[in-house]
């Protein structure tokens, strides 16, 4: 009689072999010029938004913004995705230029001022938070590289029409994003998910 834990046991150890890493069952072949090549020959691209508080706009300006961003929203015949996402930022760069700045700056009103925000960065520093940055996307999936030059186009302009600035991703933000999305939100400290 044949014994079927045995056999079960034999198949799960075959298929975790095969499944060792993410990459082997992800369906994305490259990730170049700002777009996720799939392995059907689809393309995952589209735009990152520059963060802008809208909100400490006049009453006019807000709804202006909101009026154009819903008509933009509305214009997109095309499945897309909103993604908000955070960046974690090393602030010893901005700390470093803050020093410079504090330096070179004769006034003293302006001094004090460089001075507060260089305790502020300190004070991030000592108390080991993961000091973030959220970034915004729209991304969207397409075949054909003359619509997807058309809808990013179409994203930049729309965005703009409501005050906000946007560029198509980059190789990097791909990466980031699929790196959060792959480790639940965590920063892997050991590359990226994707390596080409």
């Amino acid at each position: 009689m044949l014994d079927m834990s045995q056999t079960t046991n034999q198949k799960n150890k075959v298929n975790t072999k095969a499944m060792k890493y993410a990459e082997n069952w992800l369906p994305i072949r490259a990730i170049q010029n700002g777009e996720i090549v799939l392995d059907n020959g689809s393309r995952v691209t589209g735009v990152k938004i520059k963060p802008r508080n809208i909100f400490i706009l006049d009453y006019d300006s807000q709804n202006n913004a909101i009026y154009n961003l819903r008509n933009l929203y509305n214009t997109l015949d095309y499945e897309f995705w909103l993604i908000v996402a955070d960046r974690p930022v090393d602030i010893n760069v901005y700390l470093s230029q803050l020093k410079l700045l504090y330096n070179s700056v004769q006034t003293q009103a302006i001094r004090k001022l460089v001075r507060e925000d260089i305790d502020k960065a300190n004070l991030f520093m000592s108390k080991e938070v993961n000091v973030t940055d959220t970034e915004y996307f729209i991304l969207f999936k397409e075949r054909r590289p003359e619509m997807i030059q058309k809808k990013l186009q179409n994203l930049i302009s729309g965005l703009a029409g409501a005050g906000l600035q946007s560029q198509q991703v980059s190789n990097d933000d791909l990466r980031t994003l699929l790196d959060g999305f792959m480790n639940g939100g965590d920063t892997t400290t050991f590359g990226t998910v994707i390596g080409l």
